[in-house]
């Protein structure tokens, strides 16, 4: 589907962002780039739709140069979803996911139909959410937007950059869980950008791991955690040698019920606490709030992570036997 042969992008002063990179991604798989900021993986998701233009090699899309593909019809047929999510602020939120329709020249009609059934797909209802403007919508809902407008069109690939990294943790979670869905139905070839491993465990079908503009390892979530090739691999992943030690916040929390914890603050804990601190919390009290930025944006309750860690164990014991 999408093929890297020993490509390469410098820059001035012949700065290498990615060096002689051979990569080949599957129609219909969920492939997603990951690796410490400066890797390289944006410049690679980059270089797919000419966005940025590679220096040596070649990429090709379905067995053909994309630099023979005119360039207005490879970026129709690939959508792309920012992190900055970047709808347009004066136009409807029909207006916004019509743009590539209507350069297409679609018939209204089918633009109409194809807008409800997207805005549906997501849980946006389009009655309600047709004729809004991106003000009026939260973060997470202009996320989903975002994500239908690239679809918009029915191109076969969609390039995500770090598109959850913005929203808050339940947002995120809850994003995550529904692309996850809605990949099960659209069967797309999906190049997601991320940071966060516990994100790329949970939604790639393969993981490429980046450092210093090369591929360390790609391999499934299953292949990255059991056979890291590396102490980079393993540390990045978060395997001590003792198993797995990948808990994040998002796998416990739970949205707020009251304004207790508002006027709580002191008991409260860090979105960054450890999990060894969030313990030491639960042992004292039954919930707890959580904090971000000076905000509560939801709770940790001592059934959530028993939860969490009866999980937890179990899946050491399935990776350990």
């Amino acid at each position: 589907m999408i093929a890297f042969e020993n490509v390469t992008k410098k820059y001035v002063n012949d700065q290498v962002a990615v060096k002689a990179i051979n990569l080949e991604i599957n129609k219909g798989e969920f492939f997603v780039l990951i690796g410490p900021s400066g890797c390289g993986k944006t410049t690679l998701l980059k270089m797919i739709n000419r966005l940025i233009h590679l220096t040596e090699g070649t990429i090709r899309i379905n067995g053909k140069r994309i630099s023979d593909y005119n360039i207005h019809e490879l970026r129709w047929n690939i959508g792309y979803v920012l992190q900055q999510i970047a709808l347009f602020p004066h136009m409807t939120i029909e207006e916004n996911i019509a743009v590539v329709p209507e350069l297409k020249k679609w018939s209204k009609p089918q633009i109409q139909q194809r807008v409800r059934e997207l805005l549906e797909m997501v849980g946006l209802e389009p009655d309600k959410y047709s004729q809004r403007k991106p003000k009026e919508l939260s973060g997470g809902e202009q996320q989903r937007v975002g994500v239908v407008r690239a679809l918009a069109a029915d191109p076969e690939i969609i390039l995500m950059d770090e598109p959850f990294s913005a929203l808050d943790p339940i947002s995120r979670t809850k994003l995550q869980d529904d692309l996850l869905e809605l990949q099960q139905t659209i069967q797309k070839t999906i190049v997601f950008v991320s940071h966060d491993m516990q994100e790329a465990l949970k939604l790639g079908d393969r993981i490429c791991v980046m450092k210093d503009g090369e591929i360390v390892q790609i391999g499934t979530p299953h292949e990255i955690i059991q056979y890291p090739v590396n102490d980079f691999v393993r540390e990045f992943v978060g395997i001590k040698e003792y198993g797995i030690n990948t808990f994040h916040i998002q796998a416990v929390i739970e949205p707020i019920a009251d304004e207790v914890y508002q006027r709580n603050r002191e008991n409260n804990i860090s979105s960054k606490d450890s999990l060894n601190t969030i313990l030491q919390k639960l042992a004292h009290d039954e919930c707890i709030g959580v904090e971000e930025n000076g905000e509560i944006i939801g709770i940790v309750t001592r059934a959530s992570m028993l939860q969490y860690l009866a999980h937890d164990s179990l899946e050491r014991g399935n990776l350990n036997g």
